[in-house]
């Protein structure tokens, strides 16, 4: 009975004075604001069919953000007449790199029990509070963990979160499109802006706007800017088109990031070769007649990027590949630019060392009976980026300018004649095309006993005795070198100090994109191995370290990944001793 109490006065908070025909749910909260503005009238081709909106809704994991169901559509109105759509990709997918795929036809979506309150506004005043509470209703919870598959109970029990995206349905070119804010920012990057020409009012303004988050979570960022005017497609990408339910009350909402975005802070670690970003934005066409430049001032050194161009009402993200420091410190940054404007002009960076907590000298006395196996770790992955930059190229339109001039003739029966000394005149145009890059992150690890454990039986060994580790990692990318940087930096984690407290930063060594890590030779090792010792007391069954990979960068932030690897532990190194007399002839 409490916990319903307060799960309803968790809901109310968010909900205001809006009722509903539901009982509320266990622990919804929406994390979701929104915004917009006039819609215009648009064309017999291009025009939104007003009204017609819904939402795709996906179940996150929310310990490591992994996509844990299939997405669905949900919409009050009939759309089997959509012609063209691109699937059931969700906005997490698109954060891990994958690509827009276009479907003829074949649109599938569902209609809630209830209706749906407006999601998208033709005056961008969408009832934020109704959609929350929607998407907080027993009733509707109730639905969608049916339509996906899911067992309810499961679905709040504060180990998933929702991801809810706004859709619109709209005519472009003569065709009818369904779309997410995220999938018409790709599309239009592949159109070179011929979408926002045609419908910016609805995919850059009020469908964007119609839901982004009031705190950051699962590894998207709160939008602070403008909520009246359209927004470039990288903004909508990286910030816009979404709103988040949690089923956890009282809990915290996740402020982590990527660390390459452009906050007013940044975590680097020590002797790192790591990418700074900025995002430029243009209200007014930077040209390649007059470029921009962006200027970042790093650690008393001026890194200059230039030659770039951007179209009207659209931004790029501009960056700078540098190494930091090979001691802890913190790295004031300021970034500055001849035309556009900057999302930020400067910030701090926190340089930190992950060196110094190698576990302690194992010893033969070491016990511990209230052990029991914790468990496996997850921290922040992000295993794709894409990013991408624009160029112009000058479209030539010849126009003749007249110039008629009067020519005397004294002998001309009408005293002379007009002649046009006209010239013909370039009245071209820039036309501007968006290359994009994505980048893939891929690893894997491999932990085994070391050679010199002479009892070991595959991967099976007896406690003491030393392990070896292997991770391999490779970061694939169609993209210039100095785009990107391969994997720099690994961490392992042990069971026995339940995966915190000590730690072991593994060498590194790389070949290009590609890297290699092990252990570092450990210091109570006889023969100087680079092996981490298992402790004797350790009980029968598996041995799991968990490793963090991370460092690996790109313009549009670090990726990382989350390994493990195990030993059989059976025995201890007691067992491969003997103690008996001597023999003598």
């Amino acid at each position: 009975m409490i916990k319903r109490i307060v799960s309803f006065l968790l809901c109310m908070s968010i909900l205001f004075s809006v009722s509903s025909p539901f009982a509320f749910a266990d622990t919804g909260d929406g994390n979701m604001d929104g915004g917009g503005g006039g819609m215009g009238s648009g064309t017999g081709t291009n025009f939104w069919h007003e009204g017609e909106d819904g939402a795709r809704v996906t179940v996150i994991k929310a310990s490591d953000k992994s996509v844990v169901s299939k997405s669905i559509d949900l919409t009050n109105y009939s759309e089997l007449d959509v012609q063209k759509h691109f699937g059931k990709k969700n906005k997490m997918h698109y954060k891990n790199s994958s690509t827009l795929s276009l479907y003829i036809k074949g649109y599938s979506y569902s209609k809630p029990d209830s209706p749906m309150p407006r999601i998208i506004s033709n005056s961008g005043n969408a009832n934020i509070a109704a959609i929350k509470h929607f998407f907080c209703t027993t009733g509707t919870l109730k639905q969608i963990a049916k339509i996906i598959g899911a067992d309810y109970e499961k679905l709040i029990n504060g180990n998933y979160k929702l991801l809810i995206e706004p859709i619109a349905y709209f005519t472009f070119n003569g065709q009818k499109y369904a779309m997410t804010a995220t999938e018409a920012a790709l599309y239009d990057q592949k159109l070179s802006g011929k979408l926002r020409s045609k419908m910016v009012s609805l995919t850059h303004q009020n469908l964007p706007l119609s839901l982004f988050l009031e705190h950051s979570d699962l590894g998207f960022p709160a939008y602070s800017g403008s909520t009246s005017k359209p927004q470039p497609d990288s903004t909508i990408i990286s910030s816009m088109g979404l709103g988040i339910v949690k089923f956890k009350p009282g809990g915290e909402e996740d402020d982590s990031g990527d660390g390459g975005d452009s906050s007013t802070s940044a975590e680097y670690r020590v002797d790192t070769d790591v990418i700074t970003s900025v995002t430029l934005s243009a209200d007014n066409e930077i040209n390649p007649d007059s470029p921009a430049k962006v200027t970042f001032s790093i650690m008393g050194g001026s890194y200059t990027v230039t030659n770039i161009v951007i179209p009207e009402g659209e931004s790029q993200l501009v960056w700078v590949k540098w190494h930091t420091p090979s001691s802890p410190q913190s790295v004031h940054i300021s970034v500055s630019t001849n035309k556009g404007s900057l999302n930020t002009s400067s910030f701090t960076a926190s340089i930190v060392s992950l060196d110094g907590k190698d576990p302690p000298d194992p010893q033969a006395n070491d016990r511990n009976d209230a052990f029991s196996i914790p468990n496996l770790p997850t921290n922040t992955q992000q295993t794709g980026n894409s990013w991408g930059v624009w160029s112009a190229q000058w479209y030539p339109v010849w126009v003749w300018h007249e110039s008629w001039k009067w020519i005397a003739d004294a002998e001309s029966p009408t005293g002379g004649h007009w002649k046009d000394e006209g010239k013909w005149v370039d009245e071209g145009y820039w036309n501007y095309s968006f290359t994009n890059y994505k980048a893939v992150l891929s690893a894997k690890m491999s932990l085994l006993p070391d050679d010199k454990v002479w009892s070991a039986k595959g991967k099976q060994m007896p406690s003491a005795y030393g392990v070896k580790i292997s991770v391999t990692s490779d970061m694939t990318s169609p993209a210039p070198s100095s785009h990107i940087t391969g994997a720099q930096t690994a961490v392992s984690y042990f069971p026995e100090f339940q995966y915190k407290t000590y730690w072991r930063h593994l060498a590194y060594s790389a070949d290009g994109e590609a890297s290699t890590f092990q252990f570092k030779n450990n210091i109570y090792s006889t023969y100087n191995r680079p092996v981490h010792f298992t402790p004797l007391w350790f009980p029968d069954g598996k041995y799991t370290v968990y490793t963090y990979l991370q460092d690996a960068w790109t313009p549009a932030g670090m990726l990382s990944m989350n390994l493990n690897d195990y030993v059989t532990i059976k025995g201890s190194v007691f067992n491969d001793w003997h103690i008996g007399p001597k023999l003598v002839d």
